[in-house]
């Protein structure tokens, strides 16, 4: 059996983690080499995307950049700054019109710092600050620097302390402390009521398919796998000749030249992002490409070594 190398993107339902969707595609796919990027809580639904095969190993190189769809409610502080944690307190919300509410969302623009949930997944020493706060501790984690492209105010429901927002953000930031410290900024506490992620590494949410289900036979049948280019459109690329594939299944240095890359195309302005880590490589902060064969499909990913040589970082069908 051929194994798949590509993507597919799931509409993660609520009520799942993302490793339990991506333990759903092993068992659909029979493969074992199954990953997913950009985790979501398991009340978040939308946009999952799931690598297969060798695409796993592009995870890093995709765009962090993510967008949100979701709600705000006013007058509730929680342990978890959304409504699957303890009401840890309740206030009523003052009355505001959709001008003081724009007031308040103006802070939250742009490069701000921001200070991750009690229950999230980062690191408090040595150990993943959930864990802590479920026996019950309270950490200082420190703030992080995070950008918020675009906030838009959808609706403000003053009878419900409802704000609807869509959101545009670089990897990293919690959705659920800008709603903690949008309501902290009014005065009256808040936490997020819903939310639903409509794009991540690239991908969106028009591209999403609902997650196979083995109860329903209808949705048994493994999913369309999105070809490997198809998530790597913001990086420039560099087609090999037969002579340059060689030396670089060897996992060799090409000689080549900047001008000899097809430019990546100029992001969308939904989807700009002020600085994208995934442009460069993490070791080298230098340039990344992606490297194409002679048939046209993916070779792998190289970074600029200098202005005239690639050096491979990532060699698919690489010879011993």
């Amino acid at each position: 059996m051929t194994v798949p190398f590509g993507f597919v993107v799931i509409d993660k339902p609520a009520g799942l983690t993302s490793h339990d969707c991506v333990s759903r595609m092993r068992r659909v796919f029979g493969i074992k080499r199954v990953g997913h990027g950009g985790t979501l809580d398991p009340a978040v639904t939308g946009v999952l995307p799931i690598a297969l095969g060798h695409a796993t190993r592009l995870l890093p190189y995709l765009p962090g950049a993510k967008s949100y769809r979701g709600s705000i409610q006013l007058g509730q502080r929680t342990s978890s700054d959304d409504q699957q944690g303890d009401l840890i307190s309740k206030q009523a919300w003052p009355e505001l019109n959709t001008a003081e509410i724009e007031a308040y969302l103006e802070p939250f623009r742009g490069r701000i710092q921001q200070r991750p949930p009690q229950v999230s997944a980062v690191h408090v020493q040595g150990e993943r600050a959930h864990a802590r706060a479920r026996r019950g501790e309270t950490m200082e984690i420190p703030a992080r620097t995070i950008t918020i492209d675009r906030l838009q105010l959808l609706s403000w429901n003053q009878q419900l302390g409802q704000i609807d927002f869509n959101v545009h953000c670089s990897s990293g930031t919690y959705i659920r402390s800008l709603a903690r410290d949008i309501g902290e900024l009014i005065g009256c506490g808040a936490c997020l009521g819903w939310l639903k992620r409509t794009q991540a590494l690239g991908f969106h949410e028009q591209q999403a398919v609902p997650l196979p289900d083995r109860d329903n036979p209808a949705l048994t049948t493994p999913p369309a796998v999105l070809a490997p280019l198809t998530a790597l459109a913001h990086l420039p690329r560099l087609q090999l000749n037969e002579e340059e594939q060689e030396s670089w299944s060897c996992g060799r240095r090409i000689t080549a030249h900047q001008d000899q890359c097809q430019p990546a195309p100029k992001p969308l302005a939904s989807d700009q992002q002020e600085s994208d880590p995934s442009q460069t490589d993490p070791s080298e902060n230098k340039p990344m490409l992606v490297v194409i064969d002679c048939r046209g499909e993916v070779a792998g990913m190289a970074y600029w070594e200098d202005n005239a040589t690639v050096k491979p970082k990532v060699v698919f069908n690489a010879r011993g």
